[in-house]
């Protein structure tokens, strides 16, 4: 968020700084050009092949369909933010199209974290709890699981979408969007403090903590199992998948939640910004949008297929003496069905059967 005016008649002297700072001037376009460039074609495709050619048949596949969308959605408004910083952070757009783009972008961002969180608990579902969670793990529950993300985030971000988020910086003749927020955006000290830390804890911390105890328990149950047979190979992917996830998850979003929470704690309690970090560490959450196809790809075996027939390369080496499956690494309605006849600590083995034949899933 950007740094509070507290003082009615301007910002201060470290928000006259970061408006000048070269490194912003230079960095925030480079990378957001970089996002656009990627993630418009990449997130393209992988919607193509999770509508077209896999279907929502799962909740893995609705999850990963509302990712791809809001990829796709905070892509479409990084070039008003290109044009915005290379225009040295003047704003020419108007105050509408301010409030849209500041929306899209912060909703979007976060509701990539919310549902890669409903993702890696679907899979610790799967994976841990096979049977007992498989009346949970249904379409209609990943549906409205997305539409309750998109409800929370329109409700925590009202406050942006009802205010003019421009404001006119006389010092250096430009006008800022959401770079610069008047102190009578809300009513008080105590106002603002309850809305930024209810956004880092509801939409970041909370999610955060969830994900890195799926994934960890995921991964551990993996390891566990690894007993030998002609599946390590698969197993093994299957672990490595799920640590790259979590990678990711905490090298694009941690660093800019953590710093947002130390600046708005120096700018709200202390008078220090530390707003300039948080503006470059805005890069690291936008490169997640160009991470989510190359997930995609490790994690589908339909996509390594699509992807590879595009390329010329062929068909896929096969990892086991099973060439005929195509179920995924991370198969939920596989998972439980293995484990119904083979015990719980055969759920990733044993060969395709009837009905286990195809079932595209992720993560």
């Amino acid at each position: 968020m950007g740094p509070v005016d507290m003082n009615v008649s301007g910002p201060d002297n470290a928000t006259l700084q970061m408006l000048q700072n070269p490194a912003i001037a230079v960095a925030l376009p480079v990378v957001y050009s970089l996002v656009v460039l990627v993630s418009i074609p990449g997130n393209l495709f992988s919607l193509w092949v999770l509508c077209r050619h896999i279907g929502p048949k799962s909740p893995s596949v609705i999850f990963m369909i509302n990712l791809s969308v809001t990829d796709l959605m905070l892509a479409s408004v990084l070039p008003f933010q290109i044009y915005y910083h290379c225009n040295g952070h003047h704003w020419v757009f108007g105050e509408v199209l301010c409030n849209v783009v500041t929306v899209a972008f912060y909703a979007n961002m976060y509701c990539s974290i919310l549902t890669m969180t409903c993702i890696s608990v679907e899979r610790f579902l799967g994976v841990v709890h096979p049977l007992s969670s498989a009346r949970w793990r249904r379409r209609r529950y990943a549906l409205a699981a997305c539409a309750g993300t998109w409800a929370l985030l329109l409700a925590a971000l009202f406050p942006l979408a009802r205010t003019d988020l421009t404001y006119e910086v006389d010092a250096l003749r430009i006008v800022t969007c959401f770079d610069v927020l008047k102190w009578t955006m809300l009513p008080s000290v105590a106002m603002w403090a309850l809305f930024l830390f209810t956004i880092f804890v509801l939409l970041f911390l909370i999610p955060f903590v969830v994900t890195v105890a799926c994934y960890t328990a995921t991964i551990t149950k993996l390891l566990r199992s690894a007993d030998g047979g002609h599946d390590q190979g698969q197993r093994r992917r299957a672990v490595c998948l799920a640590a790259v996830v979590l990678l990711a998850f905490v090298t694009c979003f941690a660093p800019n939640n953590f710093v947002l929470l130390v600046h708005m704690v120096s700018r709200l309690f202390f008078g220090r910004s530390y707003y300039h970090v948080y503006k470059l560490t805005l890069c690291l959450s936008c490169l997640n949008n160009c991470l989510d196809p190359f997930v995609y790809y490790f994690a589908s075996r339909e996509f390594q297929l699509r992807l590879r027939h595009y390329l010329g390369y062929g068909r896929l080496p096969s990892d086991s003496l099973d060439t005929t499956r195509r179920d995924s690494l991370f198969s939920a309605r596989t998972l439980s069905a293995r484990s119904m006849s083979a015990g719980p600590g055969d759920a990733l083995e044993g060969t395709g059967r009837p009905g286990l034949k195809r079932q595209e899933s992720v993560f």
